[in-house]
């Protein structure tokens, strides 16, 4: 018996995603999100300098939290607890974090 469904981008077994580890519901709900520390090294890698003190004028005080202000995303990002990373990762995907850096940056 075949053990591998199909889905929005390509066959998956149903423990996962032989390409990237996604399960089924995520692609059948039209999501293929990268991996954290994939997505991390994308953000880092296009925001890396930007500083926490930035973020947190777009995401709030509690943004980052226990780091310094001063404290560039790249030095933090893997440290980084689940709302902090989802907030990134939610704009990173949608095209608005750029955007929305340089609006907090003025």
């Amino acid at each position: 018996m075949n053990s591998r469904a199909r889905v929005s981008c390509h066959f998956a077994p149903a423990g996962g995603c032989y390409r990237c580890g996604h399960n089924g519901e995520q692609h059948e709900q039209g999501r293929s999100r990268q991996s954290p520390p994939q997505q991390g090294w994308r953000i880092s890698h296009k925001h890396g300098n930007t500083l926490i003190r930035t973020l947190r004028k777009i995401y709030g005080q509690c943004f980052a939290a226990g780091y310094p202000e001063t404290e560039k995303l790249s030095e933090v990002l893997l440290q980084l607890n689940e709302t902090s990373m989802s907030q990134l990762s939610r704009d990173h995907e949608t095209g608005q974090l750029e955007r929305k850096i340089a609006n907090a940056s003025k």
